[in-house]
């Protein structure tokens, strides 16, 4: 385990507990020593070593996760090539296209010996950070993108990838298959705008003491991930630019909308004599409502698939996961959204 954040520490604690032999390296001194303290008193048969390096931890190791942001993948995977590493490697960025060019400049490189790459995205995040706020159980229920490539331009197997859909859903998760452009567009209107438009409201309300006083349930969720470190979420949006600009022009049309029906479309901002706000808003709210009152989506039965790159991005397309993969790796066992 390369980086011991929020999620990379998670994932350090879920695969412990869960039997593996972790190791695990933090470019940040404090931050190994907080993790070593914290093994020293974990249960026993649940503990994780910690090193000083990148090539301890990645010595010998069949999997190697890396867990830094964006702007340090690149650093981390010269390294891993530059110690001869041979492994298979995944990662949990939350942005998957610019990852996956960086692995695929090195996986077929002169230097490189690196057996292979799954792209991965927990979507399990929280405003804390560091491994402070590390949980193992983080990961239980939670949504797991694992990338596949298109047929033409592979940088992942479909062997690599079942290989690693085992050990997530194992972990308790949810394991939703996407090419890595699906990702990122779909986490631009998720999660990307979503840090955006809280650090927006969380900024225009600081200007009013009064406001903020009066903030109670709508503001707390509206603003929550606001308090995300300003470094990783500038990071996670401008590594995803073409996906997040796009969304973020649908949402400020939309609020534009909600703006003309609240003025009568007058550019001064005060409705006209005998407009109805209220009338002129409800349209607009339906939609929200209706979308936000029908999420989650609620499982539909339990299939079996089988282990095809075809079928299992047609899973993942349609909104389904898988939750179990075959020891054989022929079939998975997939849930589509009721309907």
């Amino acid at each position: 385990m390369i980086g011991l954040g929020l999620i990379g520490g998670s994932l350090l604690r879920a695969l412990a507990a869960s039997g593996h032999q972790v190791l695990g390296y933090d470019a940040d001194p404090a931050t190994r020593a907080t993790a070593r303290t914290a093994a020293a008193r974990a249960p026993a048969g649940a503990r994780w070593q910690v090193t000083s390096t990148v090539r301890d931890a990645a010595s010998g190791a069949e999997l190697v996760a890396v867990a830094v942001p964006l702007p340090a993948v690149g650093d981390v995977l010269d390294e891993l090539v530059a110690i001869g590493y041979s492994g298979l490697v995944t990662d949990v960025t939350s942005v998957k296209g610019p990852v996956r060019d960086l692995v695929a400049a090195r996986l077929h490189g002169p230097h490189s010996r690196l057996a292979g790459f799954v792209g991965g995205h927990p979507m399990a995040g929280r405003e804390t950070s560091g491994f402070a706020a590390a949980d193992a159980e983080l990961f239980r229920g939670c949504a797991w993108v694992l990338c596949l490539d298109p047929a033409d331009d592979p940088v992942t197997t479909l062997a690599d990838w079942l290989d690693v859909a085992a050990l997530v859903t194992g972990l308790g998760a949810r394991v939703v298959p996407a090419t890595a452009a699906e990702h990122d567009q779909a986490v631009a209107l998720v999660s990307h705008v979503p840090h955006l438009l809280a650090s927006a409201l969380a900024a225009t309300a600081a200007a009013d003491p009064l406001a903020l006083t009066l903030g109670a349930g709508s503001f707390r969720d509206g603003t929550r991930v606001a308090a995300s470190r300003p470094a990783l979420t500038a990071a996670m949006c401008g590594g995803n630019a073409a996906a997040v600009v796009p969304a973020l022009d649908a949402v400020m049309a939309s609020l534009t909308e909600a703006r003309t029906a609240l003025t009568g479309g007058t550019a001064t901002g005060t409705a006209p004599a005998g407009a109805d706000p209220i009338a002129a808003l409800r349209p607009w709210l339906a939609a929200g409502h209706a979308a936000r009152t029908e999420w989650p989506p609620a499982p539909g039965p339990t299939l079996e698939l089988p282990a095809r790159q075809d079928a299992l991005l047609r899973l993942g397309r349609g909104g389904g996961w898988i939750t179990a993969v075959a020891a054989d790796r022929r079939t998975v066992t997939a849930v589509r959204p009721a309907r």
